[in-house]
């Protein structure tokens, strides 16, 4: 995942009675419990929501579907703001639920209201370092990602990367997790400088040897947005070694940064290299191209290496492939 975003995954409920709130893990999906303690399946999403099923139950009823969920959890959050008023931890939880599951279904602006409100009430009960609030901080940051609002989703990660950093070092793994996610949304906004800065300071502080594999894809794409190609080429070589390594030449993730290396010498300029880098990417697939994405990749290959061949003046090889 060259931007570290994750992959959408199954909803667990949390009960609001718990002593912490649910935390989304990956873009508007994964309910957890916090990330330093261990997650924690529950049974349902809120009291009276009733359990989570997998498929139909002994009596024979089918599961509810995702719009029935979200309904129960709409039901649930108004019975505790009227009985509990909205700043009781069992309604913000509720909310934080709520959003959760609009997220989970494509309801993006909602779920992003519904976590800003939670996070207000969050602020105004637990304080702004509270861990609820840092749960819910990062749920919000995450839904403002996955809404296309970038510049937002920063102005969170930014308040998470300093409480976190302050409470826990520059090379805890949940530091360089806010630092790494900040630089990603520093980028979408146009603020490359500060996206490369904060790439190579989580470069500088990433324990994982892949985690920072992800961290050097992402700081390659922000130095070729600034037009610092010869960089970005540096940091997508050093991955390319790194995964032939360790998944071999034919593997798809290793396939992906061996065709991001061409095309990063095309926009460089550098065109010999260019066609270099292509067509030997463009043999290693058409051998390795049993698995259908493979093959996808095996189409986009075959086109830039014609254009790396025309932009060489090598139009005849170029003709050959089209």
């Amino acid at each position: 995942m060259s931007d570290g975003t994750r992959a959408r995954a199954d909803v667990r409920g949390v009960d609001p009675a718990d002593a912490l709130p649910s935390r989304i893990t990956a873009p508007a999906a994964v309910i957890t419990e916090p990330s330093r303690g261990a997650p924690a399946p529950v049974a349902g999403s809120a009291p009276g929501s009733g359990p989570v099923d997998s498929g139909s139950g002994a009596t024979g009823r089918p599961a509810p579907t995702a719009g029935m969920r979200a309904a129960s959890l709409e039901r649930t959050l108004r019975s505790l703001v009227e009985r509990l008023g909205t700043e009781h931890p069992d309604t913000i939880t509720a909310r934080n639920n709520l959003a959760t599951k609009y997220a989970q279904m494509g309801r993006r602006q909602a779920a992003v209201q519904q976590f800003e409100l939670a996070l207000a009430e969050a602020v105004a009960v637990f304080g702004t370092e509270h861990p609820r609030t840092e749960i819910i901080r990062e749920n919000l940051a995450w839904a403002f990602e996955d809404a296309g609002r970038p510049a937002d989703a920063a102005a969170q990660w930014e308040v998470l990367l300093r409480d976190r950093e302050s409470a826990f070092g520059p090379s805890d793994e949940d530091t360089v997790e806010a630092r790494s996610r900040l630089a990603v949304c520093y980028r979408r906004s146009g603020r490359l400088d500060a996206a490369i800065a904060h790439y190579e300071r989580a470069l500088a502080d990433v324990q994982d040897a892949e985690r920072g594999e992800d961290l050097r894809l992402g700081l390659s794409a922000a130095q070729n947005m600034a037009g610092r190609h010869d960089e970005a080429i540096r940091q997508l070589r050093t991955v390319l070694a790194g995964r032939r390594r360790r998944m071999g030449k034919g593997h798809l993730e290793t396939l992906t940064v061996h065709h991001r290396l061409g095309r990063a010498y095309t926009q460089a300029g550098r065109t010999d290299e260019a066609v270099e880098t292509l067509r030997d990417a463009y043999r290693v697939a058409l051998n390795s191209s049993g698995d259908p994405e493979v093959r996808r990749l095996t189409l986009r290959l075959r086109r830039d290496l014609a254009g790396a061949y025309s932009a060489a003046g090598r139009h005849r090889e170029a003709d050959a492939l089209f």
